[in-house]
């Protein structure tokens, strides 16, 4: 059987068209899609079609749009009770939260990004990027870089070759060399910081997960506002963060959690 090195194929293409439908996030016309897809107008139309079939999109004929059929969230539960460490990790950050009193984010890394997998709010909870679902960039916030800096060689090039170097805030690490040079503190301290280099005011403590090989596998944040810690307050709860982190990293080995891909 031949595969088709220049790509995946029909299936492939499929894809492509279902995630420019997801990333307009709203009910998309023909008209819209063709503008920006890199299909012509004949190809499109037959993916469109494929996917429709396969539930995958639903069409709305008297808006004549198109938007993410109700199957992906089936299939998105799914995903996320297989392949996500949240239902691993759920009472342990349920746990942590309430003895904190603050937001905790779990996240897994993600084709170079931050993938949030689960949050826990606190009673009053602040106004922040990350929600369950979401993805941020590694290189700025506290959680990707936690999991950076415990990355083998390989993976962590690989992974800073995807990342944007953007600049959020007046606080964010914008080049490789300052980056390479804050991950290496971090694997010595264990720890990672969030420095509003994603969000004003927005702060956080985070520490990687590891499977008992000391691959990573996930990692975990203690979120917080400026108006209410500084980040000397926040180091204040290392020892949980650290204990949280293990806890789950060792239930994760008992669920042989799979590997991730960076």
């Amino acid at each position: 059987m031949s595969i088709d090195k220049r790509g995946d194929g029909t299936v492939g293409k499929a894809l492509d068209v279902l995630n420019e439908v997801a990333e307009i996030g709203i009910p998309v016309r023909f008209s819209s899609l063709l503008k920006t897809s890199k299909y012509p107008k004949a190809t499109l139309y037959r993916l469109l079609q494929t996917l429709l079939n396969q539930g995958m999109l639903n069409y709305n004929a008297e808006e004549q749009t198109y938007q993410l059929g109700l199957k992906l969230v089936r299939m998105a539960h799914a995903a996320w009770l297989q392949s996500s460490l949240a239902p691993i990790a759920l009472p342990f950050i349920d746990d942590l939260s309430e003895k904190v009193a603050e937001t905790v984010h779990l996240a897994q890394l993600d084709n170079g990004q931050v993938l949030y997998v689960d949050k826990r709010n606190p009673s009053s909870p602040i106004e922040m990027f990350s929600q369950a679902g979401k993805v941020g960039p590694a290189y700025c916030t506290g959680v990707g870089k936690a999991m950076m800096a415990f990355l083998d060689d390989k993976s962590l090039n690989r992974v800073i070759t995807k990342q944007a170097f953007h600049k959020y805030t007046e606080y964010t690490v914008t080049s490789e060399k300052a980056l390479r040079k804050e991950l290496i503190e971090i694997k010595k301290q264990g720890i990672s910081f969030d420095r509003q280099e994603h969000e004003d005011k927005i702060i956080c403590i985070s520490s990687p997960i590891l499977s008992s090989k000391g691959r990573v596998i996930g990692g975990l944040s203690i979120t917080s506002s400026i108006d209410i810690h500084s980040l000397e307050s926040l180091e204040e709860f290392k020892p949980q963060l650290l204990e949280t982190s293990k806890l789950i990293g060792r239930e994760a080995d008992a669920w042989n959690f799979p590997e991730q891909k960076n």
